[in-house]
């Protein structure tokens, strides 16, 4: 029948052509989510307009003395 070597070949040649069917679609997906992914870092860095930094980046009191 198949030793272990054809059937890694045959596996090697069966994820070559589904990757150059699938491949594009997958780089592109994976440039969006990155995009987003470094929008939102961006974001989450920043403060949002009308909200003020603290001074010296300090927490804010609880109440506590």
């Amino acid at each position: 029948m198949f030793g272990l070597s054809e059937l890694a070949v045959i596996l090697v040649v069966v994820i070559a052509v589904l990757a150059v069917k699938k491949g594009p679609d997958l780089i592109r997906s994976a440039g969006k989510s990155t995009r987003i992914l470094k929008a939102e870092s961006r974001a989450l860095r920043t403060p949002a307009p009308g909200e003020a930094e603290r001074p010296g980046g300090t927490p804010p009191r609880d109440g506590r003395p």
